[in-house]
Order: C-alpha cells, then structure tokens, then sequence
C-alpha cells in the first residue's frame, strides 16, 4: 500500500474548488494520505473563502497528520531546497510516506519523478496515471 504525503499546494488545490481533479487522490483504495501541521497551516494560511476552510477540514478527516520534522544536515547534503521546503520533505521521509505528491515544480521540479531519502517525487497526476 502506498503512503503518500501531501504538500501543501495539493491540500489547498482540493480544497480550492469542490470539483478539483486531484480530489481524486482520496478516493484511491490502496494509499493512505499523509501530511503535517506544517502544510496544512500553510494552505489553511491561502484559502481565504469559508467554504474552501470547510472542505479543507473535510478532506483532512481521511489524511494522517504529523508534526512537521526537521532532518540531520548531513542528509540534506546532495540535496538543494529553499528552508521552507525540508519540513515537507522531512515529515514525508518521517512519516514513512512512499511518495511526496507535489505541485510545487520550481523547488521540487528538479527531483520529480526520482527518490529523495526514500521518497518518490511525483505531481499528482503522474501518481494517478501510474495508480490506474
């Protein structure tokens, strides 16, 4: 079963509108959805509508979440991300996620689609195209 950790820009895109596609992600019967407080305060921080903070806490309802976790410099060697990114990836690599589904393709563009400390970088659709 895979474990797919959501950044922040995927919670607040299935929360942004009711018929958002990467929606989709919940309703797949082989993965558990993970996050951290860390993403879900950032994409609760842009979404300004009530409705859009309802749905966000509706589809938070099914998502494992975790403190955000910082990692050993010594792994991040190899690894060049701005700061506001390792505790995304670091809650990904701690909460023993598979893959780090993002949409994030100026920091995270670069390793899409290769593992990071474990952790297979995917956007969305890439993940959905292979799960189906």
């Amino acid at each position: 079963m895979d474990r797919l950790f959501l950044d922040a820009n995927i919670l607040f895109s299935a929360a942004y509108r009711p018929d958002a596609g990467v929606t989709r992600l919940w309703r797949l019967p082989d993965a558990v959805l993970l996050t951290c407080d860390y993403a879900i305060e950032e994409a609760r921080r842009n979404l300004s509508e009530p409705d859009q903070l309802e749905r966000l806490d509706e589809l938070l309802q099914s998502v494992q979440s975790s403190p955000a976790a910082s990692l050993d410099p010594a792994l991040r060697a190899d690894i060049e991300l701005p700061e506001k990114d390792w505790p995304i990836l670091g809650g990904a690599v701690e909460a023993g996620a598979t893959h780090l589904i993002t949409g994030d393709l100026r920091d995270f563009g670069p390793y899409l689609s290769t593992k990071l400390l474990g952790v297979m970088i995917l956007r969305p659709a890439e993940y959905l195209h292979s799960a189906t």
